[in-house]
Parts: C-alpha cells; sequence; structure tokens
C-alpha cells in the first residue's frame, strides 16, 4: 500500500476509536447522577476503554483499535439524603464514581485527537490532488 492511503488508513482508524470514546464519555457524564433503582442499590459505574495497534492485513499497516471496554472499579460517592428513594436504612445514597473533570477533560483530549486525524486525511487527499495535477501537466 502506498505512504498516502495508508495514512488515509490509519487516521481514519484513529478517527473511529476517538468517535467511540466520545461516545463513552458521553455515557458517564449523562449518568453522572444516576443512583440505584433500590435503596443500597449500586448506581451506574464509569465506563473505561483502551485502545490498541492491530495490524490490518488487507493494507499492511498498523491501525488504532478498542482493545477493551471496562468499568472503572474505583469506590461509589456516596451522599446523606434521606429522603431519596435509593437511600439506604442510614440515608446514605451511593453516587456514580464519575468525576466530571475527569470526563470534560477526556472529552476535550478525544475531541482534539479526533481533529487532528480529521486535519490528516484533509492533507493527505489535497497531496493526491497535487499529485494528479502534477501528472496530468506532464502528459
Amino acid at each position: 500500500m502506498d505512504p498516502l492511503s495508508a495514512s488515509l488508513k490509519i487516521a481514519g482508524s484513529g478517527m473511529e476509536a476517538q468517535a467511540t470514546r466520545l461516545r463513552i464519555v458521553s455515557e458517564n457524564i449523562a449518568n453522572a447522577r444516576s443512583t440505584g433503582d433500590t435503596p443500597g442499590a449500586d448506581p451506574y459505574r464509569r465506563k473505561l476503554i483502551t485502545f490498541g495497534a492491530e495490524l490490518d492485513r488487507a493494507s499492511g499497516v498498523d491501525v488504532v483499535e478498542v482493545k477493551k471496554l471496562g468499568v472503572d472499579q474505583s469506590k461509589f460517592v456516596e451522599e446523606y439524603d434521606p429522603d431519596h428513594p435509593a437511600a439506604d436504612e442510614k440515608g446514605m445514597v451511593k453516587l456514580p464514581n464519575v468525576n466530571m473533570l475527569i470526563e470534560m477533560a477526556d472529552m476535550r483530549e478525544a475531541n482534539r485527537s479526533y481533529d487532528a486525524n480529521l486535519q490528516t486525511i484533509k492533507q493527505t487527499r489535497e497531496l493526491i490532488a497535487a499529485t494528479i495535477d502534477l501528472l496530468k501537466a506532464g502528459q
């Protein structure tokens, strides 16, 4: 595979991986205040994503892929709210282990990585177009 096609394939896989990451971060943010359905029940657990390099056999280049989706096993936040429907006998409500600052930082990083891959694709397309123009001019 030529280098320009390879760069398109790699950047495309990066965009796909970052789009998945943005979806996971969005789920975490959407469920940041979700509680369990019954008193003392566990609330939403923060989701995690792991990336890895994978050889694309058709093109022969290493691309980015989602290796694993998991959950954060850190402790839940507990808050005293005896009137809440999910409060246990002590009045404590378990809240998700989602830290909004971390999620916003992850979202910003995923957004920037997505944009960087998009710019790579745009520049590669411009190089391909310039190469075609040069070949046409040489005839």
